[in-house]
């Protein structure tokens, strides 16, 4: 799916709006401390992190026993 305006209705409204600026956080108060946020969104990464190598490791053993328990049988090819 592309990004951007798609019909004229759409351009139009990009023009329009080009300029506009709302870009004013400066002007107001936070109710949240940006430190408790970068740590609380650090945290949530490193958790995120470990299940990621928890899931990778896990996967290999898996992958492990299920080679070493296969059993294989020899067939006839099919004509």
């Amino acid at each position: 799916m592309p990004i951007g305006a798609e019909d004229y209705i759409d351009q139009l409204l990009v023009k329009k709006y080009a300029d506009e600026k709302v870009d004013n956080h400066d002007s107001m108060e936070s109710m949240v401390d940006p430190q408790k946020m970068m740590g609380a969104m650090n945290d949530y990464s490193a958790m995120y992190r470990n299940m990621m190598t928890l899931k990778q490791r896990l996967n290999i053993a898996c992958y492990a026993i299920n080679a070493r328990t296969a059993r294989y049988q020899k067939t006839s090819a099919l004509r």
